[in-house]
């Protein structure tokens, strides 16, 4: 991790918890200082609201999971990027595994996502990543430069990268510190090719492989690592906040 990176802990909910719960949640965040690691939570649409109101005063943001890139129209079961930032958003995420499998999004669609976020006041934190058949097949790199070329164009100089290795989400398989510093090495390569030495060397790329406070100090501790995008753990606050101290920046 660079000391010229403030670690970013994001704690993405998925469609998980009820509002009652996102209540509960947020009162036992109140243990963050404003020293610590920056974080983002990214709640699913309804707790939006919720969370805006409790986190209010506190030093942790707010992101939605997912936008449209129209400002608004006839698109049922979207969100605009203004309605994110009306419900009090600062970040939203752009190509989500989830997002790419599940709902077939082409690397064209989320670079006009990422270009939406940003017109509309929002912070993209880009997700790229692998599936087991693509490493297996030994593809990573040729997929993540894919991925990072086809959002970059739109991304201008503000945002963030998470390396998701798709084959670790949710599988109970983590990628080693090892595996995780040469994908994020990489994607810091490519960016330098594509944007600049600057902006590769202060842009921060997140690991989202299910991490987790077991593992969260040795993956941290690599220096193209600068903090986590984190998924099952983050919906307990005692383990996600075990995993922004891992950061070192109590």
């Amino acid at each position: 991790m660079s000391p010229i990176r403030r670690p970013l802990v994001g704690g993405n909910w998925k469609m998980n918890l009820l509002s009652a719960e996102a209540r509960d949640y947020v009162a036992r965040l109140g243990q963050l200082s404003v020293g610590q690691a920056e974080v983002v939570l990214f709640p699913s649409f309804p707790l939006l609201t919720t969370l805006a109101r409790g986190l209010a005063g506190s030093p942790v943001a707010l992101g939605g999971q997912d936008l449209h890139p129209g400002a608004k129209g006839a698109h049922t079961g979207d969100v605009s990027g203004p309605q994110l930032v009306d419900a009090g958003c600062q970040w939203v995420l752009c190509g989500h595994s989830e997002r790419r499998q599940d709902h077939h999004e082409s690397d064209a669609l989320v670079a006009a996502k990422v270009a939406a976020a940003i017109e509309h006041g929002l912070t993209p934190l880009i997700c790229v990543g692998e599936t087991q058949e693509e490493r297996q097949a030994e593809e990573t790199f040729a997929i993540l430069e894919r991925q990072l070329r086809a959002a970059l164009p739109s991304a201008r100089d503000r945002f963030e990268l998470a390396y998701e290795p798709v084959w670790a989400i949710g599988t109970g398989a983590t990628a080693t510190p090892e595996i995780a510093q040469e994908a994020h090495a990489f994607l810091r390569r490519t960016l330098a090719e594509v944007m600049g030495e600057a902006i590769a060397a202060r842009c921060r790329i997140l690991y989202g492989g299910s991490a987790n406070p077991d593992n969260a100090a040795d993956l941290i501790a690599q220096p193209d690592l600068d903090g986590f995008l984190v998924g099952g753990a983050s919906l307990d606050p005692d383990k996600f906040l075990t995993i922004i101290r891992a950061c070192g920046w109590s």
